[in-house]
């Protein structure tokens, strides 16, 4: 098959390298607005550049991928699908709430298919965990512990254009609490502090917070971030449920250092960087989306599912400005 990709700075770069690996895909047709960027990806992987998303729309492609920058986000899913090819579009929808509800509305009865960018889902610790959940090993739920903390922060440029850390990097928490527990958030509260960088500060956002969600059930979900964890990129899932208790991230290369005496696990090198710790999702993810675009499965992550993450971390945003509980349908309404 022909796939597009729209965007080629590191995620759009590192997808044309993951696409160009698969055997399903033949050809890949990129564009870009700075034309090195395109140059270099049609040099190291053989694609066809042309130099408008008009252009490669019309180019033969089976199904595209999207990773501009987030503003452009909309317009390009709706262009994808009033030309009826089946979109992958890295997280967010929009920038704002509103815009992706907007976008929901133009294409939901399109029958065009969209996927949204959430990697965690195509991880196998994370598979492996929602498939425990789902035929009951661990009984009933108590308590999710899920963790995202980056080896250090994006540029004052990113952190200013980001939408503050919990719809950046949170959100990632939030939507692999709902996939891996199959149930809903009904209400968060969130702190947060700043004892990092001024810029993030500076910006109106927190480098350090932490959210209690309180899920439909009665299960309640603690998730810790930070965007100053100098060991290494940490991902982790904890679930303890009446049963049994299991983990997600605890392998040898954990950026995390025991002190307990004769201990000596981990003893890897530290997990560095997202696309070292989740290089194996990101390709599981795409050749998903090779799937969808054949037809032979469903979106297994929907503009649905994006904004329902969406609205947990609004609502997070919402309770660390007031210093209050805030419930999902109370950010719903505004």
């Amino acid at each position: 098959m022909r796939i597009g990709i729209l965007g080629l700075g590191r995620i759009g770069a590192f997808h044309a390298e993951t696409l160009s690996s698969l055997d399903v895909v033949d050809s890949l047709v990129v564009t870009d607005p700075f034309a090195d960027a395109a140059k270099a990806a049609a040099e190291r992987f053989g694609a066809e550049v042309v130099d408008s998303p008009e252009a490669l729309l019309a180019a033969g492609v089976d199904g595209i991928v999207v990773a501009a920058a987030t503003d452009a986000h909309p317009a390009l899913i709706l262009a994808g699908v009033e030309a009826g090819i089946p979109v992958f579009c890295e997280k967010p929808v929009a920038r704002t709430m509103a815009e992706g509800v907007d976008v929901l509305k133009a294409v939901q009865d399109s029958g065009v298919p969209i996927q949204i960018g959430y990697n965690r889902r195509f991880d196998a610790g994370f598979v492996a965990a929602r498939a425990a959940v789902r035929v009951g090993e661990l009984g009933k739920l108590h308590t999710v512990r899920s963790t995202t903390l980056d080896p250090a922060p994006p540029p004052a440029a990113y952190v200013a254009a980001s939408g503050g850390i919990f719809r950046d990097c949170s959100v990632h928490d939030f939507d692999i609490i709902r996939w891996v527990t199959g149930r809903e958030v009904t209400e968060v509260y969130a702190v947060g502090g700043n004892r990092g960088a001024d810029y993030i500060k500076e910006a109106g956002d927190a480098d350090t917070t932490g959210a209690i969600l309180t899920l439909d059930d009665g299960t309640i979900a603690v998730v810790s971030n930070s965007r100053h964890n100098a060991r290494g990129y940490d991902v982790r899932m904890e679930l303890h449920g009446f049963t049994d208790s299991i983990a997600v991230g605890l392998d040898d290369k954990l950026p995390l250092r025991s002190v307990e005496p004769g201990v000596t696990f981990p003893s890897g090198t530290p997990h560095d960087f997202f696309m070292d710790r989740f290089t194996d999702a990101y390709r599981a993810e795409l050749t998903a989306f090779t799937e969808v675009v054949s037809g032979a499965r469903p979106s297994p992550c929907t503009i649905e599912d994006a904004l329902e993450a969406g609205w947990i971390a609004e609502a997070c945003t919402l309770s660390l400005h007031e210093h209050r509980p805030v419930t999902i349908a109370e950010v719903r309404r505004a």
